[in-house]
């Protein structure tokens, strides 16, 4: 069997849980740093690097959505050649059962060897 659909889902919950914290400490990152008690240029200068860093951080944010996107298209895949080499093993095994199969050499059970099988 290829690719462990409840595991991929899993990663891609985690992403997006990790993407969403991030972009929590980035909010965190500029409300501690709006509210350093002392003025001047030094805490201007430190409110201005915060804000860059949560500008960072927030990117890296959105790579994890990204990646929770991708990892959610490629599930798609899996659980659809999962299903299409179900689908196959079943028409071949009703045909088979009905004598209709003569000859037959099936692949293993859930290989993707079962995507190019064809019945006519």
């Amino acid at each position: 069997m290829y690719g462990d659909s409840d595991v991929i889902r899993s990663r891609v919950d985690r992403l997006r849980e990790q993407a969403d914290d991030i972009r929590a400490s980035a909010d965190k990152l500029v409300a501690q740093a709006e509210a350093v008690p002392w003025h001047g240029r030094a805490a201007e200068s430190l409110r201005g690097r915060m804000k860059e860093r949560a500008t960072a951080l927030r990117g890296a944010g959105e790579q994890h959505d990204r990646a929770a996107d991708s990892l959610a298209k490629h599930l798609k895949q899996v659980d659809l050649h999962k299903d299409q080499i179900a689908e196959a093993e079943s028409r071949a095994e009703a045909l088979l059962a009905d004598g209709k199969l003569h000859g037959f050499e099936a692949p293993e059970p859930g290989h993707k060897d079962w995507l190019e099988v064809t019945f006519r």
